[in-house]
């Protein structure tokens, strides 16, 4: 698999990553086993996980798999801190939570640093420069090799990445912000794209493929056994994208794929992971097979009149006072 830089940075990697939000819940070991080593055969390198994912059970999992299954050094290992299970303060970026975090989780993984380490959240109540104080202390304490951010809207990613920009080398570049983003969710085109192209930050889109819609399985309302859809716990999550806007998107998917006679994945796939700035879309698979169809997508650059037509049905309305810049 091609490996890509993060962002203005040093750090490469491959241009398609694993997701782990299901492991330690709905995916076992043994699927999860099956999962990383297919990732890894096919030359897949980032794996990314968060000390909240199962409660900590996702590091955990994946900290055997490397001790048993996969060599360290063969993987980019990104976790994160931020969130917190508490409805009155959901984020916290203080320094006490985010190093206690960070230890914890280097202790579930088994390893003595992470690749990448993400600032979950922004959390109002904490002043920014003191989380991302912590950034450093976590960098230049080898507990972390590069660092990041996840969920920043526009003006927090660039507010932190000039932050890190303006004090020199007594500062960590960001080298990653992390944000949902496919064919059903250009949000971040709006502000925080045009960021990250500016100062140097690599995109990491989690749910490439519109949360599982984009590959055609929920066509007309349709929620398939075993599918998240239909799943008690995911249903919600999947429930804001089977809508008409929607599957007027997921139609023009469908006929692109039928053209260059390749799946509708491959096709939500390929446009989200050429898009500027991305570095590596993160796919969540359930099964092998899935994984295995979402790598096979390393063939596939779309053609331009396809890559404009798919821009054109989803495109999103940007209004003053981004409607000229934030398409550049």
């Amino acid at each position: 698999m091609e490996l890509r830089q993060l962002g203005r940075t040093g750090l490469r990697v491959s241009r398609v990553g694993l997701g782990t939000l299901t492991w330690g819940r709905e995916t076992s070991d043994q699927e999860a086993a099956t999962l990383l080593k297919t990732f890894w055969e096919a030359g897949g390198t980032l794996v990314d996980t968060a000390d909240v994912y199962a409660d900590g059970g996702a590091e955990c999992l994946l900290g055997r798999l490397m001790e048993t299954l996969i060599p360290r050094r063969d993987l980019v290992i990104a976790t994160k801190a931020g969130c917190v299970p508490d409805p009155q303060r959901p984020t916290d970026g203080s320094r006490g939570h985010l190093l206690a975090a960070l230890d914890a989780s280097l202790q579930r993984l088994g390893t003595s640093y992470v690749d990448l380490w993400q600032v979950h959240a922004f959390d109002p109540h904490t002043p920014l420069e003191e989380t991302l104080q912590t950034v450093d202390l976590a960098v230049r304490s080898g507990r972390a090799r590069y660092a990041g951010v996840c969920g920043f809207s526009g003006w927090q990613l660039a507010k932190a990445a000039t932050w890190q920009l303006a004090g020199g080398e007594s500062r960590i570049r960001l080298s990653g912000a992390q944000l949902e983003y496919s064919l059903l969710q250009r949000g971040p085109e709006r502000e925080v794209l045009p960021a990250a192209l500016d100062l140097g930050v690599g995109l990491l889109p989690s749910s490439p493929l519109g949360r599982g819609v984009l590959t055609g399985k929920y066509r007309e309302g349709a929620r398939p056994q075993h599918s998240r859809g239909a799943s008690e716990r995911m249903a919600g999550f999947v429930g804001p994208y089977l809508d008409a806007a929607s599957e007027r998107v997921v139609e023009a998917v469908r006929t692109a794929a039928d053209g260059l006679a390749v799946s509708p994945l491959h096709v939500a796939l390929a446009w989200v992971r050429d898009r500027p700035a991305v570095a590596a879309p993160l796919v969540g698979a359930r099964t092998a097979k899935q994984l295995g169809q979402a790598l096979s997508v390393e063939a596939l650059t779309l053609p331009d009149e396809i890559t404009r037509a798919l821009d054109d049905v989803s495109a999103p309305e940007h209004r003053y006072p981004d409607q000229d810049w934030s398409t550049q």
